[in-house]
């Protein structure tokens, strides 16, 4: 990806440029799908996975939901810094800069683009992307719009966990079952 990430740049383009139409795709094939419900399908990304669970639910509108674990950050601080050690100026990660992402969309305006569907972030107090304190002054803007401004504050969350760069899948799995209208396997036979 990091090849098609370079490639992409003097296009004007990034790597999400390619990945959105081909997620479209494979949500339209999904659709037709006899044991898939085209009306519940969401978007769980761990790391770059997290990466692009913000910014292709944005793009593809027919995610019922996004969950973000392992990367929901102040980005622009990540992206921009010198004095913090888990920026991405200190990694080999070449491909993370996206031009002008700073100008424009922090994670929380990210969000805002999901918005009104569901939306979670799943944190672990060990993760080295970043200190919890950036991840809830970045998030604290999500609730605000979800909760204040738009009065759905019953479709965004965060789940902190004492862990490290994973998921916890407890918090998460829940948020799945009710957004997604997916009951719980202890009620199945109910």
């Amino acid at each position: 990806f990091r090849t098609l990430q370079r490639k992409s740049y003097p296009l004007g383009t990034t790597l999400f440029s390619i990945m959105a139409p081909q997620h479209q795709q494979i949500i339209n094939w999904l659709k037709t799908q006899p044991n898939v419900d085209g009306n519940r399908i969401g978007f769980y990304g761990l790391s770059y996975g997290g990466k692009s669970a913000m910014r292709l639910p944005a793009l593809v509108p027919d995610y019922a939901l996004s969950i973000c674990s392992a990367d929901f950050n102040e980005w622009v601080r990540k992206n921009a810094s010198t004095r913090h050690p888990f920026s991405y100026v200190w990694t080999g990660e070449y491909e993370i800069y996206e031009f002008n992402l700073g100008g424009t969309f922090n994670y929380a305006e990210m969000a805002a683009l999901i918005a009104p569907r569901p939306f979670m972030v799943e944190r672990g107090h060990f993760d080295g992307v970043g200190w919890d304190e950036w991840v809830a002054y970045e998030f604290a803007k999500v609730r605000f719009l979800y909760a204040a401004k738009l009065g759905i504050g019953d479709r965004t969350e965060i789940e902190y966990f004492v862990g490290p760069h994973t998921i916890n899948g407890q918090k998460t799995f829940e948020f799945l079952h009710r957004h997604l209208n997916w009951p719980l396997p202890d009620q199945k036979d109910k």
